[in-house]
């Protein structure tokens, strides 16, 4: 295993080598462009990696609507927090940047993007992020207020099951999964269902399409 890695680490090194020879010989043009784009080039590093950790946290088999709006949420903070971080010299959420001689004109041109992004973000994502999940699909046990009389009537009778509160433990996606849910408590059942089976990521629909078609022999 330490002999792949060096051997990884010596290609990625060539590689940059290479790369640098390239430019300074070949295309001193180009070079002298990128140099001029370094902190652009930086500052947009940082941010896709930052997508792309949302990325894969909306992928997964037990991704649901919950926790894509609690992942999409979460991301939006994070912008908000880069932009009145960054606005203010702190750039420890850009690790690439802060290596780079970042001038004031370009701080205020990041803080300007970020402020669009985050408002594109609100819009884009306004129906998962305003979306009103009911507290006790998360936590049945807990105390909540429902006006509804047959949900509160089998909300009772859910909290006093022993048998089931013990699956509980397995997280309240499998615990509402289980198949005498839907049967005993129907009306719980109907309105879970639709924030817990779904397709809220493109991964899961692309994953649904492929499996069809490995099943039916389609390509």
């Amino acid at each position: 295993m330490n002999q792949e890695i060096y051997e990884e680490l010596l290609f990625a090194r060539t590689l940059i080598t290479d790369s640098k020879e390239f430019l300074d010989t070949k295309d001193k043009i180009l070079n002298e462009n990128l140099m001029k784009r370094k902190t652009d080039i930086a500052y947009l590093t940082d941010l896709f990696t930052k997508f792309d950790m949302v990325n894969l946290q909306l992928q997964g088999d037990s991704l649901n609507l919950i926790k894509t709006k609690s992942t999409l949420s979460a991301f939006l903070a994070r912008v908000k927090l880069m932009k009145q971080n960054i606005g203010r010299g702190e750039f420890s959420q850009f690790p690439n940047l802060s290596q780079t001689s970042c001038q004031e004109d370009d701080v205020s041109t990041y803080v300007q993007h970020l402020n669009a992004l985050y408002s594109d973000f609100e819009s884009r994502l306004e129906d998962i992020l305003t979306m009103v999940i009911p507290p006790w699909i998360i936590n049945p046990y807990g105390d909540t207020e429902e006006t509804n009389v047959t949900i509160q009537e089998e909300l009772a009778e859910l909290s006093t099951n022993e048998e089931l509160k013990v699956q509980f433990k397995n997280g309240y996606q499998q615990f509402c999964l289980q198949n005498n849910i839907p049967v005993t408590y129907p009306v719980l059942w109907n309105i879970a269902r639709k924030f817990l089976i779904s397709f809220p990521s493109s991964y899961l629909v692309e994953r649904g399409f492929s499996a069809n078609e490995k099943r039916t022999g389609h390509h």
